[in-house]
């Protein structure tokens, strides 16, 4: 199974991971030391391209273009985050852990959905 959970959430308690534990933005999360987050890996590679988050600015308005941009981004990466995260979640439960600020839309519920589907 694929879980998305928010690092903030995590560090205070409020939220469990399940299975590996993978970071999956570009950037470390601000204010949090790298001692406070346990993860197994931080796929820096499978998140937005940085022109892409420019771009959406985490405006919900755009999120449902967001989406299909990123899902774009993701059918034609190649990299060795992306082949490792596929073979993770093909074998096993895996916590996408991200730091945006809603819990509902952001590129890591993009990501669980089209890892989800590329399964398939």
């Amino acid at each position: 199974m694929i879980y998305t959970a928010k690092v903030h959430w995590i560090v205070s308690g409020k939220e469990e991971t399940h299975g590996d534990t993978v970071l999956v933005d570009r950037l470390w999360p601000r204010g949090i030391p790298k001692e406070a987050l346990h993860l197994d890996f931080w796929m820096k590679d499978v998140a937005p391209s940085p022109e892409l988050r420019r771009w959406w600015a985490h405006d919900p308005q755009t999120f449902p273009e967001f989406r299909k941009r990123y899902e774009q981004e993701l059918e034609s990466n190649s990299s060795d985050d992306l082949r490792q995260l596929r073979y993770l979640t093909a074998h096993g439960d895996v916590s996408l852990v991200f730091a945006a600020h809603d819990p509902e839309i952001n590129h890591a519920v993009v990501l669980a959905d089209w890892l989800k589907a590329s399964a398939q």
